[in-house]
């Protein structure tokens, strides 16, 4: 018998929302990227998540799966980043333009307290999970 049922679906999502804080984390630092290995502007970048079923041994026949989520890809956003106007700027071309990367910082700080407070959640579901397993051993004594 398992006594934190949820708790592999909770991490999973945990995990997935530590994926997602560490994307935005560095889109944000690459704000200002102008040339990359590449020699292009930092483009940034998305993560995207899809549910996984859970296969739990210990569950009654017939039980339903539990379901959490993963992370399914992180991919490139291919809007084009502004253009300025910054003759003196290393990167700009020969019209004297510079491309700056696609990243805007407003949309990843919500992003940001999003994913934040998505994690919180579920972190509080795993402690109140715990707390709950802790109180079931109580009563058994």
């Amino acid at each position: 018998m398992e006594l934190l049922t949820g708790i592999a679906a909770t991490s999973g999502a945990l995990n997935a929302q530590r994926t997602r804080l560490d994307i935005i984390a560095q889109n944000i630092a690459n704000a200002n990227t102008t040339r990359g290995p590449d020699g292009r502007p930092y483009q940034r970048r998305i993560v995207s998540f899809e549910s996984e079923l859970l296969k739990n041994p210990s569950a009654a026949p017939g039980t339903p799966p539990m379901t959490s989520v993963r992370v399914a890809g992180i991919t490139t956003d291919p809007t084009p980043g502004q253009k300025v106007n910054d003759p003196g700027h290393p990167d700009a071309d020969a019209d004297g333009m510079v491309t700056l990367p696609n990243v805007n910082i407003a949309y990843e700080m919500v992003d940001l307290i999003t994913a934040s407070r998505s994690y919180e959640a579920n972190l509080s579901v795993a402690k109140n999970s715990h707390q709950m397993a802790l109180k079931a051993l109580e009563i058994g004594k």
